[in-house]
């Protein structure tokens, strides 16, 4: 069972990500990553999600040349804001979500 601070901090973790995109998480995550297997997840996958879209997200920059990118920019700033949203309501929850389309390169 997941305490209730955890799930807090998890939740949190995400959502100050629309304001402080990495020092925020990272601080979250660094300094109880050790106290806590929830919040060790919940840090990884965060920023194995930043990671991806950011390669997403520069792609489709270079895409805008050809016209193409800025659809995808468009979809993948939608995509960022739902699924930010929906792993903050799954952290409160005490679940763990797995984000679509990313690369797992912190384990």
């Amino acid at each position: 069972m997941v305490k209730s601070d955890e799930r807090m901090l998890a939740a949190l973790m995400y959502v100050i990500s629309f304001f402080v995109p990495i020092l925020g998480p990272l601080v979250i995550w660094l300094i109880k990553r050790e106290e806590s297997s929830f919040i060790d997840y919940h840090g990884k996958e965060y920023f194995n999600f930043f990671i991806s879209y950011s390669v997403y997200l520069f792609i489709s920059g270079l895409l805008t040349i050809i016209l193409i990118g800025f659809a995808a920019l468009a979809v993948l700033g939608i995509m960022l804001f739902v699924y930010t949203i929906i792993a903050a309501i799954k952290a409160y929850e005490g679940q763990e979500y797995q984000f679509p389309l990313i690369f797992r390169l912190i384990k």
